[in-house]
């Protein structure tokens, strides 16, 4: 299997170019240690990567991804809360200023959302994947009524919502809004189409997502 030996591959690339080249930056990471002004929330997909995608070096986003891009609400019920506890880090520790969620476009999970096609699967076969984007199940009734649940049209619609969601969640979370109304955090919407290149964001008071010039 020739795929963790195209990893190596690249390691060796790596390490004998990029991270020579960047060793100044690698040495101030290594001793001061991190402290990212901004919080990436993407998605897994292996095709949109927020590091390449807004070009930055390393050490100046934290990012976390996972299925759509999605935050849940805040909750203390029993659980291994991953994404509540990177955001936790992010507000608490880090003091990150801005959180920007992500979506983009041919979104997986966004569009099994849709159609319903995982629902009643057993974890380990797609149970997993339908509890998480149960997430979207307000969103989806909302877009379904507008656009159906196949399509272009619905897709795109559905992964714009997703980032609504997920923006709207994150106020849940009683440090990050309390940090938005003082001032010191500002929350963001943001959406990438890899078949274009295109970033859009999201204005929150129109509820539009407007291409960036």
């Amino acid at each position: 299997m020739p795929e963790f030996a195209q990893l190596l591959e690249g390691y060796r690339r790596f390490r004998t170019g990029v991270y020579p080249s960047r060793k100044e930056r690698y040495d101030l990471l290594a001793h001061e240690g991190q402290s990212p002004k901004l919080m990436v929330i993407a998605c897994s997909d292996s095709r949109v990567d927020p590091s390449l995608v807004f070009d930055v070096d390393p050490g100046e986003i934290f990012v976390v991804r996972n299925v759509a891009a999605l935050v849940p609400p805040f909750e203390i019920t029993p659980g291994l809360h991953g994404v509540s506890a990177a955001v936790e880090f992010a507000v608490q520790k880090l003091e990150v200023r801005q959180i920007v969620v992500m979506g983009h476009g041919m979104c997986g999970g966004c569009k099994a959302a849709l159609t319903r096609e995982l629902q009643g699967k057993p974890p380990g076969e797609g149970g997993f994947v339908a509890d998480w984007i149960g997430l979207l199940d307000g969103a989806r009734h909302t877009v379904a009524l507008r656009h159906g649940t196949e399509g272009p049209a619905a897709e795109r619609a559905m992964e714009m919502a997703g980032v609504k969601v997920s923006l709207a969640n994150l106020r849940t979370f009683p440090h990050v809004l309390e940090k938005e109304r003082e001032g010191s955090l500002k929350l963001r919407g943001a959406f990438f189409a890899i078949s274009d290149g295109l970033l859009h964001v999201l204005d929150e008071h129109t509820g539009e997502f407007a291409v960036v010039d």
